[in-house]
Formats: C-alpha cells, structure tokens, sequence
C-alpha cells in the first residue's frame, strides 16, 4: 500500500476534525468548529497525517510547549489527538508518524516528549513511561478539614491572568513534568467562564494561592489547586469550607505528595490514585547536557547502555560524565561487536556500566521513581552495586512530579 506522510495546514481543517471528532466520540457544531480553528492558530503546533490514496488515513499534533525540570523550562513536544480512520488502523501507521514525531522533535530541539495516553502498553512500545500520577479526592462537607482565621485574605478576581500566572509559575517550578504556560494556553485551556478564582493574599499582600472552582447541583468542583506554602494551603480549605450551606461534596484533583488525609482529624475520606500522563525523553544527549545533576565531591563517570528501538541516535552505549558542579555530558561509545576491528576498539569506556531503556531512564531523571525501585524492578540492570553506580544514582536531584494541564 502506496502511502506518504506530510504536514497538514490550515486547508486540511475540515477533514482532520472530522477523523478526530469520529475517534475521541464527540460532535461540535459550526459555530465550536470554527472557534476551535481560531483556538489552534493561536498555540504553535505541527499536525502531520498520513495519506493513502489522497485520503487521511491517520494524524497526530505535536504541541510546541515547554515542560519544567528542575526548576528550569525544557523545550517539550506534546503529542496529542492522535487518530486513525478504522480501515487504516493495524497498518502501522501511528507506528510510523511516532518515528516521523521523534525525528521533528529532535530537530526541533524538544529534548522530551509528553503525552496522554489511550493505553499506557501502547505508548510504552515507543519508549513513553508513566511519569505523573495524582490524587483525586472527593469529601463530604462533614469530612472538610476545620475552618480557622488566617492573616491574610482571599479574593474572587476575574479572568486576572497577570496574577495567576504569578502564583502558578511559582508552584510549578517545584515539580518535573509542570507545563509553563503562555497567555494563550491560560486563556484557550485553563480559564472556564463558569468558574470562579479565588485567591489568597498573605499578611504582606503577595498572593501565594489560589482555586479555579465551580458549583453545580450542590457539588463544588475545584479544577485546579494551587498553593505556594502551608498557610495558603490552609487557607484555601477554610474558604471552601465557608461553602458548607451550599454543597454537599468537595471533588479536586492534588499532587501525588498532598497529605490531606494526614492533616484530618478523620482521614478515611475517598481519595484515588491516577496515572495520568506519560513522557519520554526524545534526545538523551540534549537533554543531559541540560539537565542539573547534584553537585559532588568530584567527577562521576559511567557508560550507559541504552535502549531505545524507535530513536536511533539514543541507542547504543554511551560515556555519562557530570561534572562537580553538576553540569553533564553524554557521548558515544563504540561498543565491540564482532565485525569491530581491534583499532577501532574503545579503551577509555568506564568500567561501571549501567543498562536500561529510554522509558526507565526518563522516570529515573524525571524523579517518578527512585535509583533502589527500579534496580529492584529489573528496570536498571548492570553493575548497579558497584561505587561509582551508587555515586551516579546519589547525584540524581531527589524530584516530584506533577501535570494540571490536558493536550
């Protein structure tokens, strides 16, 4: 079967809402249609379909975003809506639009990828892991944590990007994985007109926090939770509290690190464990040499035998040197096989290696999972007892994970 693959523009709307309006189950009108096609005009992204006999067989978008790790914004591509006509699908087609995605990344200079996945199996074959989880809780009015004076204020402020976008950026600089957000992202993702934002202000009058909230039917929604310290968190569910005439639930989503139920008096409430979002990295060498490893006594030094099927240029061994300052660099090694010639051979390779895949190494610098989980998961193989194993793992900034944004 003759196919190509291309990148779609804005003359390609109509066919591609179509294909994705049929695979996600749902129907939008002229007037949403055409609001949805200012809406991609205004977030930079590339959509690339394949085209068998001049018909749209499959699709998917590649956000341009930007990702926080480590306190600091890497260059990310967020794969989304991606989608393939019945008659086309098991054909290996999204198989060939992932690679074509790696490659434009890459050349992008998006050393990492996110996505939400239809099924974390499937997007694990192409090197995603799950990298995010949260907790979703849902109380009664009568299970609310208690209700106390604060010193500073909450305020209802109305479509104020300049001050939420203050407070979040703030908050999710402690985390990997957090989205930075442009205007247009607040405006077309985050803001909802039938939602309130309050906020809370400390004694000194910085604001620290806030909630974007709904209530409907008596249930309180609170789609998104953000607080900067312990006196805004507390703060924040005294002001919910002061919703006890008007609801009879609170239902919001928090980081996998929130000890709610700790802080109850009563701490059987419901709460669940979601995995969520899945990453990848795209380019390991960018983005280790970007990367902030923990500074240390010295240099650390280790080959790397990664695996990776769908990204070439991430497969082999590599030298991973950090500096003491933390800084890293991470370059090829040629590996002996058997039609190696003994002048080719490689003599200065560390002695310490280390073997994994890109999926593994991803939640390892992303800090899902720990050094000691995933050697006792089988995930990190090798000489992982040896010193300077150990002293690579040490220098692994100790990180959380979180990710209140959907693409």
């Amino acid at each position: 079967m003759e196919y190509s693959i291309q990148k779609l523009g804005s003359e390609t709307y109509g066919e591609r809402s179509k294909l994705s309006q049929f695979a996600f189950q749902y129907r939008l009108s002229d007037e949403q249609l055409e609001k949805r096609r200012q809406a991609e005009a205004e977030l930079p992204s590339d959509i690339w379909g394949v085209y068998v006999n001049g018909q749209l067989a499959a699709q998917l978008t590649i956000f341009q975003l930007q990702t926080y790790i480590g306190g600091k914004p890497f260059d990310m591509g967020g794969i989304a809506g991606v989608s393939t006509w019945p008659e086309y699908r098991r054909q290996g087609f999204v198989n060939k639009l992932l690679r074509k995605a790696l490659l434009e990344m890459r050349s992008a200079g998006q050393s990492v990828s996110m996505l939400h996945p239809f099924a974390f199996a499937f997007y694990r074959k192409f090197g995603w892991e799950t990298y995010i989880e949260y907790k979703q809780y849902t109380l009664k009015t009568d299970q609310l944590p208690r209700r106390f004076s604060y010193s500073g204020r909450i305020e209802r402020i109305d479509g104020q990007i300049d001050v939420l976008s203050r407070i979040y950026d703030r908050f999710a600089a402690q985390y990997n994985g957090t989205l930075v957000r442009s205007a247009s992202w607040w405006q077309q993702r985050v803001l909802k007109k039938e939602e309130q934002a309050a906020v809370y202000y400390d004694a000194g009058g910085e604001p620290c926090g806030y909630i974007l909230y709904g209530v409907k039917e008596k249930k309180m929604t609170i789609s998104e939770w953000v607080a900067c310290d312990e006196d805004a968190y507390s703060a924040l569910w005294s002001y919910v509290g002061q919703h006890d005439s008007m609801i009879d639930s609170v239902s919001v989503n928090m980081p996998a690190d929130d000890l709610l139920a700790y802080r109850l008096d009563n701490p059987r409430i419901q709460q669940e464990i979601v995995p969520y979002f899945m990453a990848r990295i795209v380019d390991a060498a960018a983005f280790v040499g970007k990367y902030a490893f923990q500074e240390g006594a010295g240099e650390t030094v280790i080959t790397l035998s990664l695996k990776d099927e769908h990204a070439p240029w991430n497969n082999g061994s590599f030298k991973l040197v950090i500096a003491e300052n933390g800084a890293a660099e991470f370059t090829p090694v040629l590996v002996e096989t058997p039609e190696t010639t003994r002048a080719q051979k490689q003599t200065d390779a560390p002695e310490c290696t280390i073997e994994t895949n890109i999926g593994t190494l991803t939640a390892l610098l992303l800090g899902y999972r720990s050094w000691d989980e995933l050697c006792r998961l089988g995930r990190i193989t090798g000489s992982v007892t040896d010193g300077k194993a150990l002293e690579f793992a040490s220098r692994i900034p100790a990180g959380k994970t979180y990710l209140a944004d959907f693409f």
